[in-house]
Order: C-alpha cells, then sequence, then structure tokens
C-alpha cells in the first residue's frame, strides 16, 4: 500500500471511479491511508464516529450484539466496501461494529470530506445509494432466510454465499471458517451447526480442506 499514492489508490475504489480527475486530486489531498490490525473495531455499535472507511485490502465481520452480549454476524466485507456512511448521514449512533477479521488497510475520510463529496458528485452520492439498497436486499434475504429456511437450509446458504465470494469463483471457501462463526451468522448453536456440517460431510455435500477450507458441492444449493 506505501508504494501507491493516495490519487492511485482513489481511482482502484468503484466508489471514486466516477469522478473527475480535479474532484480525485482533491480528495487524494484530504483522505488517510491506515493499516488496522487484526481485531480492531472500525466503527462501535451505539456510538457515533466522524469519518467513512474504505477498505482497501483485507476483511471485516459487521457484528451486532445485544443486552445479554450475545452476537449474530450480520455480514462480511471486503475490497472496496465502505463503513460508517449510514452514522454519518442520519448522524445517529451505529447500528452494529465493524471490526477486522486480518490485517487490514483502509482509506479514511472524514465526515466533512465525505459530505462535501457527496454534494460535489452525483456519481459518488450514486454509488452510495446503490451500496445502500444493497445491504438493505441483503439484510432482507437474512431475515427472509431465518424466518424461512431450517437450519440445514441457513447453513448452506452461508456455505455456498461465502464460496460465491471467493476470487477463484470455484466453490471453494479458502479461508477458515469456524463452526461458531456460522452459528452467529444463522441464529442456531455451534452443536447444531457442527451436527449439520458433519451431515454435510457425510453426504457429501461439503468436503473439508486441510488448511481449513471447505469445498462445496453444487447440490448444496438444493438444500436451500
Amino acid at each position: 500500500m506505501s508504494m501507491l499514492s493516495n490519487l492511485d489508490l482513489l481511482k482502484r475504489v468503484p466508489m471514486f471511479a466516477k469522478l473527475t480527475d480535479a474532484q480525485l486530486q482533491a480528495l487524494a489531498g484530504e483522505v488517510v491511508k491506515r493499516r488496522i490490525k487484526r481485531g480492531t473495531a472500525l466503527v462501535t455499535q451505539g456510538s457515533q464516529s466522524n469519518a467513512l472507511f474504505v477498505i482497501l485490502s483485507g476483511r471485516c465481520r459487521v457484528v451486532m450484539t445485544d443486552v445479554k452480549g450475545r452476537e449474530v454476524i450480520l455480514a462480511t466485507l471486503q475490497t472496496g466496501d465502505h463503513v460508517g456512511e449510514m452514522s454519518l448521514i442520519d448522524r445517529l449512533p451505529h447500528s452494529a461494529t465493524v471490526e477486522t477479521e486480518v490485517q487490514t488497510d483502509v482509506l479514511e475520510l472524514s465526515r466533512e470530506v465525505f459530505m462535501r463529496s457527496l454534494a460535489g458528485s452525483s456519481a459518488m452520492a450514486y454509488s452510495i445509494l446503490c451500496g445502500l439498497v444493497l445491504r438493505l436486499r441483503r439484510a432482507d434475504r437474512k431475515i427472509s432466510s431465518l424466518a424461512l429456511m431450517t437450519v440445514y437450509g441457513r447453513v448452506a446458504d452461508v456455505l455456498l454465499e461465502s464460496a460465491a465470494s471467493s476470487p477463484q469463483q470455484d466453490m471453494v471457501i479458502r479461508e477458515k471458517i469456524s463452526r461458531q462463526d456460522i452459528a452467529k451468522m444463522v441464529g442456531a448453536s455451534r452443536e447444531m451447526v457442527s451436527r449439520v456440517m458433519k451431515d454435510f460431510e457425510e453426504q457429501g455435500f461439503v468436503e473439508a480442506l486441510p488448511a481449513g477450507g471447505v469445498r462445496i458441492n453444487a447440490h448444496l444449493a438444493y438444500l436451500r
């Protein structure tokens, strides 16, 4: 990351793709590059912050916690995704915590810079709007799965979506995914998820890989 200028980095981010050269030049002087350690919260549920973070590399999880400390993983964010725009727009506390799963590089924009950029670029405003619509659709899908699918269907859904987001597009989850994390994604106990995964393995729907990843049989989709 250190070898690229702020301008080079901005040009690689979809949200800024349609800014003019002059707008990019101006923005390049106001963003800050940061390298964030694994396990660090970019934003925290219930608090407010005054920055937008754009993920350049790495991976983050979106986590919501209830008053009893129980957690649900709402989403996984990767390169090109942005964090914190909702709180910047409505000035309300963050509805969830976003924490890094691995070392993550980000670009940080202050609220003032973000709002000025939105006002000056309809293309950027449209990009933010598209991102919010995508999150709403994902939330609708998650609500639907929790209400209508069995645990088997919800686990299958998580595995297939994780494989679909793999850069190789080859039905393999290369990053290790724990039973506890899957349980937090599907609203079930770790023990139940372990039983489901064992059944999937015995039926040939999934294959555990040595490094902790999972190879998925396309027929798993029929369990959704």
